[in-house]
């Protein structure tokens, strides 16, 4: 067989199949497009395959993977398996390239979307809100894995004196935004917008002690919340239940409005809270009390709803305002949900001698230091659990003494 030439291959016009031998050939279809084919055998089955288009494929360069080819057959290999392989393989390459090149602000949108189901459309705005203004200035448009500790410092040092309170809930969201695309993938190394260990060390500590102290809710006196609790349960409505619920717990609002079923275990009495679920993003176990477990086993179930108490908005949960709009009804109109954590601090403080750490992990605050926290992994589950107990008793003192 004559095969054929690089002039050759250059002037034919008429269409159709062109051998150059050893499979190789050269098809030309009537529209004048030239391309390359290599036809083999293969368990006595005949296959054929492309090897590219001419000009951009040369006679040469045809002829070199025509040989690659049969040198894969005399192999065993399946030339057409081996190429879907290889383009796999090119095509995991080039994800893996562009994930890496994906710019922060991309990823922040991506986290609010897989995490934000459960949050309030409002909540949902205002996270990424916060990151516009003072994040995505400043690296929106850099990859995870360019952000190190310089560039957090660039979004955090102009407001971390002045809007103190803000620049941490931002430093939160960076560290959680980093942290999943370290779990994809798309950084390595330490998380540069870290606290403890780290940016404890860059920025002053003092400023952030005095934005929690600013902090204030109104709260009500902690000998006046037995009447309360005494109020509210002479009232079965979700609201009344969720608010029984949140005093006794010492829990957050939001922690209580998206309260799942399967966040609790009734038998071993705990209510655990996933990081997400939690404001420092860091999972949290509840003790519960004889009575909470009591009061949990009363509310009904809405099989359709993963929630305790459910509602009809967009989220699924209980109205955002349900709970205060109870206590304003009930002539609570100064006083806060939050509130009530301050009241169970104040009793604990006043009426009990468990340890101030015990008593602030109640509330989920881990004041320990870095050298506490290195050393001391423990949440006091079992010593918050008595705590938790006598609380509740003080909670429901009037109303045993009301039945009695």
């Amino acid at each position: 067989m004559v095969k054929l030439n690089p002039k050759q291959v250059e002037n034919l016009t008429e269409p159709g199949t062109y051998e150059d031998g050893d499979g190789l050939r050269l098809e030309i279809k009537p529209s004048g497009s030239k391309s390359w084919t290599f036809r083999f055998q293969l368990a006595g089955r005949r296959r054929e395959m492309g090897l590219g288009s001419f000009p951009e494929v040369s006679l040469k360069k045809a002829r070199l993977a025509a040989s690659a080819k049969r040198a894969q057959l005399s192999d065993g290999v399946d030339p057409l398996a081996a190429r879907d392989v290889e383009r796999a393989a090119q095509r995991d390459v080039q994800r893996a390239i562009e994930a890496k090149q994906m710019k922060f602000e991309t990823l922040a949108t991506e986290y609010r979307d897989a995490h934000g189901a459960a949050w309030s459309e409002k909540w949902r705005k205002g996270w990424l809100r916060k990151l516009e203004l003072y994040a995505f200035v400043h690296i929106g448009k850099l990859s995870a894995g360019e952000i190190g500790t310089p560039q957090v410092l660039k979004v955090l040092q102009p407001i971390w004196a002045i809007k103190t309170r803000t620049a941490d809930e931002v430093r939160g969201q960076i560290e959680q935004i980093l942290d999943a695309a370290k779990s994809r993938n798309l950084r390595e190394g330490e998380n540069p917008a870290r606290w403890r260990g780290h940016l404890e060390n860059l920025l002053s500590r003092a400023e952030k002690k005095k934005a929690r102290k600013r902090e204030h809710f109104e709260a009500m006196r902690w000998q006046d919340v037995p009447t309360l609790m005494t109020r509210l349960s002479t009232n079965s409505t979700s609201a009344s239940l969720a608010a029984q619920l949140l005093i006794m717990t010492g829990a957050r609002a939001h922690m209580v409005r998206f309260a799942r079923w399967d966040e609790f275990d009734l038998e071993a009495g705990t209510w655990s809270l996933p990081d997400e679920r939690m404001k420092m993003r860091v999972a949290f176990v509840i003790p519960l009390a004889e009575e909470v477990v009591k009061l949990v086993r009363s509310i009904p179930r809405d099989e359709a709803s993963p929630f305790l108490f459910p509602g009809q908005g967009k989220t699924g949960a209980m109205h955002a305002n349900a709970i205060r709009t109870l206590l304003h009804d009930m002539d609570y109109k100064h006083i806060t949900r939050h509130g009530f954590r301050s009241s169970f601090r104040d009793w604990a403080g006043e009426c009990t001698h468990y340890p101030r750490e015990v008593c602030e992990m109640a509330l989920a605050h881990d004041e320990r230091d870095q050298t506490e926290g290195a050393y001391s992994r423990t949440d006091f589950l079992d010593k918050r659990r008595p705590l938790m107990k006598d609380w509740v008793n003080f909670l429901l003192s009037e109303s045993k003494i009301t039945n009695e």
